[in-house]
């Protein structure tokens, strides 16, 4: 499932552009450096996106629509169900409209950027490496949870699942969690760089 809407041109916010993450330069620099992208001409990427119904997940969506995606782009929305999962018309309906309603609001506030939705079943991991791998993404943006306060004894399957992204995905990979509690901004989380507070 695809979206595509034509013409129509974004009106900016002053400044909108320079906010684009300092820490995604810094990352991106890194990538570089490391052999990554090849450096040249500017053209256009894939920002892949790993969604579900959480608000998280969406936090990290819009943040990877205004600070990466830039005009031109294509977003992939990924949306990954587990391998046991069995099929229902309820299921296939609640997913439906979870990747409607993310891919619409993405097409409203982004014309410019093409979005397209992926809904495919099986182990998570396994799923966006690979899909990173064979879509040949540029970047790849998942939520990023809130340490318990447990998480020097343990760590949850999400976290290491964003762990495990970030080390082995053959794109620049980066963890957004937006701040909550009255502090403004997001935690952004790289190879090189964790938590990094961006005010945007």
């Amino acid at each position: 499932m695809s979206w595509e809407r034509r013409g129509g041109e974004r009106t900016k916010k002053k400044g909108r552009e320079e906010q684009a993450s300092a820490c995604y330069a810094h990352a991106c620099a890194s990538e570089r450096r490391e052999g990554g992208k090849k450096e040249g001409a500017v053209m256009r990427k894939r920002v892949m996106v790993v969604i579900d119904r959480t608000a998280r997940a969406k936090h990290a969506m819009m943040w990877a629509l205004t600070h990466v995606a830039n005009k031109g782009d294509v977003m992939t929305l990924l949306h990954v169900l587990p391998p046991h999962c069995s099929a229902s018309a309820h299921r296939e309906e609640e997913t439906s409209q979870l990747v409607n309603s993310l891919g619409s609001m993405c097409k409203a506030m982004r014309p410019q950027v093409r979005v397209e939705a992926l809904v495919i079943q099986g182990p998570k991991l396994a799923t966006v490496l690979g899909q990173v791998k064979k879509l040949d993404a540029s970047v790849l943006v998942l939520k990023q949870s809130k340490p318990s306060s447990l998480c020097c004894m343990f760590q949850s399957s999400h976290e290491d699942l964003v762990e495990q992204c970030i080390s082995r995905a053959e794109c620049l990979t980066m963890a957004v969690r937006k701040q909550s509690g009255g502090v403004g901004g997001y935690l952004v989380s790289t190879r090189w760089q964790k938590n990094f507070w961006l005010l945007a």
